[in-house]
């Protein structure tokens, strides 16, 4: 803005103010710039003023800190995978049988060891079958224990020896003459009855044993069903999600809560299948983790034996130090390409790129210093500091340092320099 008075010429060019004391003299007459802009003592200062921007179209009225000189790097090109921060374990705990909510343990966030009951389904009705089944099983061993018995008194006193029922004469004479003379003339076999009623008193047995052991089936089938009605924590974790409350009524395979260890993390990737050649497990690689994009060394904990047969990936799962993400978040996976050609790209320090929105820039400097605003395409970051440039930069050129907000491009025709 110009406001001209009968003997001063006042100009300030915003927003690059000068820095307080520089002073430019010719002859008797002077430019001075001061905090608050530029100005010009005297009318004849004014073709001075115009003479500097004419001959000299390079000065930027603002200081030019640190440059650096652009330089070359070598080696495989990397490939930035992104990926998602996973639990080391995580189960989803689901209903196994029917029934309602009647207990949970605690809400999202809270801790529990191995062992903990989680969730509790109503078990009444199963308890009740329980008690009844081992009504059963007492009878079923009462009779166990009977047949027992009667083998044993069939061992030591044989009921073929018994004579037949009966009072009187005809019992005398059965256990006098008939039974002797059947003996005699081969009519009865003694011996042979006595097997047959051992053997069927040990049929006995068996039979009252095979009841028992049916019924001790059913009580180990009863007992599954009472522990599926608990949900118990299989190692020690955290909730992270809960899908019902108490009260609700769930059927079976109905998801119930999610159950993690959030203690170790892994960070599981898609990786294309050419990238597979150069991972093996146990490498250390680099990763980003947000926020921030902070850099981290990851290392290969599992590579999965098949590649996806439609999307052509390999799952690849890279063990995170701990205390660096949390579960859910995203990363990027820095994997080496070796099957591509040897790639030389210019490195920068990072300080140097300035971001226009989302378009990233640096400041290139000409031949007479001057600063020109330049678009490029950053890659990955590298150690102390640098980022590589796979285009919009040459290796030698001078890119400017740590550009402030008022570093501009130049003087434009309008007046307002080009950012």
């Amino acid at each position: 803005m110009c406001d001209a008075g009968p003997d001063v010429l006042a100009i300030q060019v915003r927003p690059h103010p000068c820095p307080s004391g520089i002073r430019l003299k010719y002859k008797k007459y002077h430019l001075v710039c001061d905090p608050m802009g530029i100005q010009m003592s005297n009318a004849p200062a004014v073709r001075l003023f115009a003479f500097v921007l004419a001959f000299v179209p390079g000065l930027v009225l603002g200081q030019v800190g640190e440059s650096f000189v652009v330089q070359q790097t070598q080696g495989a090109p990397t490939v930035s995978v992104g990926g998602t921060v996973v639990p080391y374990k995580e189960v989803t705990l689901s209903a196994q049988l029917p029934g309602r909510v009647t207990f949970i343990a605690g809400r999202e966030g809270n801790s529990f060891e191995d062992g903990k009951l989680l969730v509790a389904i109503d078990d009444e009705e199963l308890l009740a079958n329980r008690r009844a089944l081992l009504a059963q099983m007492a009878s079923a061993d009462a009779k166990l224990r009977n047949a027992g018995v009667q083998y044993t008194r069939e061992i030591y006193s044989p009921q073929s020896r018994n004579a037949p029922g009966g009072m009187g004469l005809p019992n005398l004479f059965d256990q006098m003459f008939t039974r002797p003379v059947e003996s005699f003339v081969g009519e009865r076999d003694h011996s042979t009855e006595r097997s047959a009623d051992l053997f069927a008193s040990g049929i006995q047995i068996q039979e009252a044993r095979s009841a028992m052991m049916r019924l001790q089936a059913e009580l180990q089938a009863l007992d599954s069903k009472i522990r599926d009605a608990r949900s118990i924590s299989p190692f020690a974790g955290v909730i992270v999600k809960k899908f019902v409350e108490v009260g609700d009524t769930v059927q079976p395979g109905q998801p119930l809560i999610n159950f993690a260890d959030i203690e170790f993390l892994q960070v599981e990737v898609d990786v294309p299948a050419r990238l597979r050649s150069g991972l093996h497990e146990g490498q250390m690689i680099p990763a980003e983790i947000d926020p921030g994009d902070r850099r981290v060394p990851v290392r290969v904990a599992q590579i999965y034996p098949m590649a996806d047969p439609q999307r052509h990936t390999v799952k690849v799962k890279f063990d995170l130090p701990q205390g660096v993400s949390e579960p859910g978040m995203y990363a990027k996976v820095l994997v080496s390409d070796i099957n591509a050609p040897v790639k030389s790209n210019p490195v920068i320090p990072k300080n140097a790129v300035r971001y226009n929105g989302s378009l990233p820039g640096v400041y290139v400097l000409d031949d007479s210093g001057r600063p020109q605003l330049r678009l490029i395409r950053v890659g990955e970051a590298l150690n102390d500091g640098l980022i590589t440039v796979l285009s919009g930069l040459r290796a030698g050129e001078r890119v400017l340092l740590n550009p402030g907000p008022g570093v501009t491009a130049g003087w434009s025709k309008g007046g307002a320099a080009d950012r």
